[in-house]
């Protein structure tokens, strides 16, 4: 008698809702840990994302009932101490360390745990949803490495020094309501609304004009960057690109008209 075929379930689900794409976290029986393959995954999902004109919003979800515990150092580790590449050549690096950075917004909702590389992917998304029960902790201190997702950098960023310091340095656990009075979160929500509200507000992301939406990435970044003056001197050339294109004119138009606008990303 034959074996039963063996079902490998995807680490990374993707579904196009519109104009939004939801990428799923799907390793729950391990907690969502990252291992490899979910983290190539995530990367091939955000490429699809860039690549495609159709798609102009991500969502980052979980399935089951946490984030992410963090890596699966048990996998990852041997690939770290041997310099080997964690994403395929040219593809997104989810948390924007090296090489190709997504050019479209990313939402995150999470929910449960969310360590150490779940905070930080939040970290270099542009909004995050956090549902109510959900537990952070940046605990690398704990396990003798440092963040080194980008952690830290953009704690420092996005909540001060004193805020940062406070949780790297200790790994300490913070729930959903500090995270929000800090800034770390951009709103709470009831567990089962979460993921909900992060598709509406990647929904409210992708009505408006692509162009406009990108060129506001990239001057925002480049004043993160770069600095406040670099940023300041490409205002004026980037706003003359636009002012030319068809989203703009449709813009003008809507507002005439008083109807919504429908934009082509042209």
């Amino acid at each position: 008698m034959e074996d039963a075929a063996v079902v490998v379930e995807p680490r990374i689900t993707q579904e196009v809702q519109g104009a939004v794409l939801l990428v799923g976290l799907s390793r729950a029986r391990k907690k969502n840990a990252f291992d490899i393959e979910m983290l190539r995954g995530l990367s091939d999902a955000l490429t699809r994302l860039d690549a495609d004109p159709s798609l102009r919003v991500g969502v980052v979800y979980a399935h089951g009932s946490d984030f992410t515990s963090g890596l699966d150092l048990a996998d990852v580790a041997p690939h770290l101490a041997q310099g080997a590449p964690l994403f395929t050549d040219g593809a997104i690096d989810p948390w924007g360390t090296q090489g190709r950075r997504l050019s479209k917004p990313l939402v995150v909702a999470v929910k449960g745990l969310c360590y150490t590389v779940g905070i930080e992917l939040l970290l270099n998304a542009e909004v995050c949803i956090a549902s109510a029960d959900t537990r952070f902790s940046q605990m690398e201190v704990s396990r003798g490495i440092f963040p080194f997702g980008g952690g830290t950098v953009r704690w420092v960023e996005r909540v001060g020094w004193g805020n940062a310091m406070r949780w790297m340095l200790t790994g300490d656990t913070l729930d959903a309501k500090e995270a929000l009075r800090i800034g770390l979160v951009q709103e709470v929500a009831p567990p089962d609304e979460v993921l909900g509200r992060a598709i509406a507000m990647a929904e409210r992301i992708a009505a408006q004009a692509p162009l406009g939406v990108a060129a506001t990435l990239r001057s925002a970044r480049l004043a993160r960057e770069e600095g406040p003056s670099a940023a300041l001197q490409a205002l004026l050339p980037e706003l003359r690109d636009l002012m030319v294109s068809e989203d703009a004119q449709e813009g003008l138009r809507s507002f005439l008209e008083r109807r919504p606008a429908d934009f082509q990303g042209r």
